[in-house]
Order: C-alpha cells, then sequence, then structure tokens
C-alpha cells in the first residue's frame, strides 16, 4: 500500500518538473529613451505615482526604475518632501 502512494507523488512531481516555466515579462525602466520624463522635485504629480499609499518610496523591483534612476528619484522625493511638496507620511484616513 505504502508503495503505491509514493509511486503516485513521484508521478505528480514529474507532471510539475515537465510544465511551462511562467513566463515574466522583462520590466523597462519608465525614466529611459528619448520621450522620458525627467526627474524632477517640483514636479510632485511625476513624484506620488512612485510613493505607497502611506507615503513611503517604492522599492525599484515593483516600480520597474534603473537602480541609478531609483537614487535619482529618492533624492527628488526628499527634496519635495523637505520643502513641503509631498508629505512624509500619510495617515490610514488620509485621502490625497
Amino acid at each position: 500500500m505504502r508503495r503505491d502512494n509514493r509511486s503516485s507523488r513521484d508521478g505528480e512531481r514529474n507532471a510539475a518538473a515537465n510544465r511551462k516555466p511562467f513566463f515574466r515579462r522583462r520590466k523597462s525602466c519608465p525614466f529611459s529613451g528619448s520621450a522620458a520624463p525627467k526627474i524632477d522635485w517640483k514636479d510632485t504629480r511625476l513624484l506620488t505615482r512612485y510613493l505607497s499609499e502611506r507615503g513611503k518610496i517604492m522599492p525599484s523591483r515593483i516600480s520597474a526604475v534603473s537602480s541609478g534612476k531609483q537614487r535619482e528619484l529618492a533624492q527628488a522625493i526628499k527634496r519635495a518632501r523637505f520643502m513641503a511638496l509631498l508629505p512624509y507620511v500619510r495617515e490610514a484616513g488620509d485621502i490625497a
């Protein structure tokens, strides 16, 4: 009886191994290219797209921004916060 259970599990593992792997589309940086927007601390509409609902800076693995542009973006967001154009933190009930 044990042997049958083991062989059926092995068959399930082989079937899972033969499946086509999940295809993940390669993300491209929204700030690279000829028509890309320029990162500026005064452009709050652009910067708010890269903030979470709580006001935190989105990681580059989610926003698909390259590492160099992510550093520029973070610096611009921090400058805009310092100049009181963007909030440092949003409360749970705030709508902005």
